[in-house]
Formats: structure tokens, sequence, C-alpha cells
């Protein structure tokens, strides 16, 4: 986590210049906010990892003599195939449509949208009993 905390402080560090020097040519005020609120957002998850590794100790990846089956966490399942993604998709496409072009083809992607995400979240939830 080193080096993640030293990334998003050099983030944090950059939009932090950026909004000084901006605020201090443009005077816009919007433009401003957003660059401090991009360096407090950055500066945030900076601080948060700098935490967890203060906490945690070092990571595998941390050092330089790690070996590589040190470093690799928990591999997961992932389904051959499924119908559920495409499903989804359609209805959340027909969703944001809906939004444009009226409430039937809202309510129409909503209704394919649903049993998308059922399928999504129930289609292997029995796997580990």
């Amino acid at each position: 986590m080193k080096a993640e905390t030293a990334l998003f402080a050099g983030v944090s560090f950059f939009f932090a210049t950026c909004a000084t020097v901006y605020g201090w040519l443009s005077r816009e005020p919007a433009g401003t906010a957003a660059l401090v609120i991009a360096c407090l957002m950055s500066a945030l998850v900076a601080l948060f990892l700098w935490r967890q590794h203060e906490k945690a100790g070092p990571l595998p990846q941390d050092r330089k003599d790690a070996a590589v089956h040190q470093t690799v966490g928990p591999v997961a399942f992932f389904p051959p195939r499924s119908a559920y993604p495409p499903l989804a998709a359609l209805g959340t496409a027909l969703l944001g449509a809906g939004v444009v072009y009226g409430l039937w083809l809202f309510l129409l992607g909503a209704g394919i949208l649903a049993p998308g995400v059922w399928g999504f979240v129930f289609q292997y939830g029995k796997r580990g009993t």
C-alpha cells in the first residue's frame, strides 16, 4: 500500500497546485471549486491508504524480495457463461432510453433489468453450500 499511498498523495498535490494556479489566474470560482474537491477526494484516499498501511503493516507487494505466490490473493469463481449480463445490459439501455423517450420504455427497461439483476445476484447463490 506504500506505492498506492504515494500515488494518491501525488495526485492530491497535483490537484492542489492546479487549483492554486487556476484560481489565481482565472478568478473563476466553479473550476477552482472542482479542482479543490478533486484534491480533497484524492487526499482522503491517500489518508485512508496510509492509515491502512500503518495498521496492517507492509504488504508483500511492498517488499522487493517477495515471491510471486506471496502477492497473489484468493482466486474468485468466474462463471463460464450466463444469459444474465446481456439481459441486464438490454434492460439498462432501455431504461436509459426511457428517460429520453417516455415512461412506457422506462417501465419496459425496468421490467427487463429486474430479472437480469436478480439472476446476476442469485444464479450461483447455492454454489458454496
